[in-house]
């Protein structure tokens, strides 16, 4: 198993001294998630051959190792111009990921056009849904041969405003993709927009499930839907978050013990965005609570 973190609270800091922090912090691994010195949001990455032999050595340096690469693009724009965008960003991310020698890269179903090219930014109110849907099925018919040639494992993960941001269909469509090398991302923070039954939903997921993103969150559909409060009343807003564990209501010793229960062995990260004031002993903590957890039931 990689325990691996989200380094984008330190963000702040050179991709050179980033690996120095990931083992500052107790990790061995990293998950590297978009940055403007790297893989942007949504645009073309920013890498060239020195920024790539600086990260190598400094990776070298420091004794850590990217468990995974994090793009992220629009494959899901029903914009064709967009979506072929997407497309040579994502070739380019691939080329970067066998450059630095890293076998996995991970990413969301996606929420479809820019806002600005689109009729709507949240895919979850239905509007462009289908084509979303439609324009990720060409994307991949394009780039999963391409992954299966390099040697690369993509892991996808739903999110609240994909036009996927459900534990179904999200597992059928990874089913249905049927390579080895698509597999399923679960994304702690999310259950809640999954369902209720964690061990459940895990169980649902072994056969296709290689890697967890680990934080924390509060079930915002409970208290009758006033576990948090928005104004003004009737806004579409909505909340999710990514807490230290124990901060929020992720039934933890389920998730743990089911992962245990089902054999997995892949790529666990912890994901944490909400505490940039206190980075460090987050990810500190967060190292040792995730170890605490897979001592008490993979040593079973």
């Amino acid at each position: 198993m990689k325990i691996a973190i989200d380094p984008h609270m330190h963000r702040h800091l050179s991709l050179e001294a980033l690996p120095h922090k990931v083992k500052e912090l107790g990790f061995d691994w990293m998950e590297l998630a978009p940055r403007g010195d790297f893989l942007e949001w949504f645009k073309a990455p920013r890498v060239f051959p020195e920024r790539v032999r600086s990260l190598k050595q400094a990776l070298k340096n420091a004794d850590v190792k990217i468990a995974s690469l994090l793009p992220m693009y629009r494959w899901a724009s029903n914009d064709e111009v967009e979506r072929l965008a997407a497309v040579r960003h994502w070739k380019r991310a691939i080329e970067i990921a066998v450059e630095l020698g890293v076998d996995t890269m991970n990413s969301e179903f996606g929420r479809g056009p820019h806002p600005d090219k689109g009729s709507c930014y949240c895919c979850h109110t239905g509007s462009t849904i289908e084509a979303c849907e439609d324009a990720w099925w060409r994307s991949m018919e394009e780039l999963v041969p391409i992954f299966e040639r390099e040697g690369i494992n993509l892991h996808v993960e739903p999110h609240p405003e994909d036009w996927c941001e459900t534990i179904q269909p999200a597992l059928d469509i990874i089913r249905t993709v049927n390579s080895k090398r698509v597999k399923f991302l679960y994304c702690a923070p999310h259950t809640f927009y999954f369902g209720d039954d964690t061990a459940a939903m895990l169980r649902e997921s072994a056969d296709v499930l290689a890697h967890v993103h680990v934080g924390d969150t509060f079930n915002h559909r409970a208290s009758s839907g006033l576990r948090y409060i928005l104004n003004p009343p009737g806004t579409q807003a909505r909340v999710h978050q990514h807490l230290n564990i124990g901060q929020g209501e992720v039934p933890w010793d389920e998730f743990f013990g089911t992962l245990a229960e089902i054999g997995f062995d892949g790529i666990m990260t912890s994901c944490v965005f909400a505490w940039e004031d206190k980075a460090d002993l987050s990810g500190t903590f967060m190292r040792a609570e995730m170890q605490r957890y897979v001592d008490k039931y993979w040593a079973k």
